[in-house]
């Protein structure tokens, strides 16, 4: 019988493709850089929208690292090691593969980069330089779930 902290993952990817889906949409339909109130809340959702969708993406990898027993990894780099670590097989004896395809791992890793920016920028957030970020998003919501259950479907086949 397959694990029940799979239910766990999938919840977290589903609660991250929905967040990076809604980014996307947010950004069409957003008001930026007029210095009132709209254009502040729009600003504030698309950056969260976007940091809510990365951290799930992240919950959904430290439940599937802990459900094979392997240990997360530390240090002030410990969201860049993740999906570096997540991008390649283990290398043990009982190896497991990649959990995540070199694309969707580039896509996560640009929207670890923007939450990083976000979260020490908010004043100066310009939603004109966050393409590469919304086409990531928009990515991730139609590609992460696939390399979850691809993986699961090998290490943990019903």
């Amino acid at each position: 019988m397959s694990d029940a902290r799979w239910l766990d993952v999938a919840d977290d990817v589903a609660e991250a493709a929905l967040h990076f889906r809604n980014a996307v949409a947010l950004h069409g339909s957003g008001r930026y850089g007029a210095g009132d109130l709209d254009s502040y809340r729009d600003g504030m959702a698309l950056m969260h929208a976007l940091q809510a969708g990365h951290t799930s993406a992240e919950q959904a990898l430290t439940r599937i690292l802990r459900i094979l027993a392997e240990d997360l990894p530390t240090g002030e780099d410990w969201h860049r090691k993740l999906i570096e670590r997540a991008a390649k097989s283990n290398g043990k004896a009982h190896s497991r593969p990649a959990i995540l395809s070199p694309p969707v791992a580039a896509d996560l890793d640009e929207t670890r980069r923007f939450r990083n920016r976000a979260m020490r920028a908010y004043g100066r957030f310009d939603a004109a330089r966050i393409g590469p970020t919304l086409d990531a998003a928009g990515r991730l919501a139609a590609t992460l779930a696939a390399d979850i259950e691809r993986f699961k479907g090998v290490v943990d086949p019903d």
